[in-house]
């Protein structure tokens, strides 16, 4: 890759990625704490696919030659008001996601980086993907918000997503 400017770019994803995989470890302990297993596992397994999204740049990095740099990840929000309220992030999360890997397919585009619009392509895809299941997720939990039996009914749905047991980047 002989553009450092969108390797710089691919390191602040890397960045990103870990952020998103700290943030949902965050809400689901938040979501162990509320007794909400089905959440918080739906919530780890999200985790682990954040942290496999990171991998895969990684890896694209490694494989064209570029120097991986690490940065300080901040910690992640770790209180809320509600579970309505986790999902709420989640989603906020998910569309500042998206606003990142547009950029990075932009910034791409503008400087002919052909191998990296390919390997972003993927991104883009997954994005549309991420957006629509948090979306799902927000919009089901406000519509039992005031019904805890509801919310547990929500809870026992989310725990039926078995989390990827290889997180190596395909």
């Amino acid at each position: 890759m002989s553009n450092k400017q969108i390797g710089e770019a691919l390191n602040g994803q890397i960045a990103a990625e870990f952020a998103s995989w700290y943030s949902y470890l965050a809400m689901s302990t938040w979501c162990s704490e509320q007794e909400l297993s089905g959440c918080a596992g739906w919530l780890r397994a999200q985790a682990q696919e954040e942290y496999t999204h990171a991998m895969k740049i990684y890896d694209f990095l490694l494989d064209r030659g570029v120097c991986v740099s690490f940065t300080k990840i901040d910690p992640p929000r770790d209180s809320f008001a509600s579970i309505v309220e986790v999902f709420d992030w989640a989603l906020h999360q998910e569309q500042e996601n998206t606003r990142r890997i547009d950029s990075l397919f932009q910034l791409a585009m503008e400087q002919k980086a052909f191998a990296s619009l390919i390997e972003l392509q993927w991104f883009v895809t997954e994005q549309v993907e991420e957006e629509k299941t948090a979306r799902a997720n927000l919009a089901r939990i406000k519509m039992v918000a005031d019904d805890p039996a509801a919310i547990l009914d929500f809870d026992n749905t989310l725990s039926e997503r078995t989390p990827p047991l290889d997180t190596t980047p395909q």
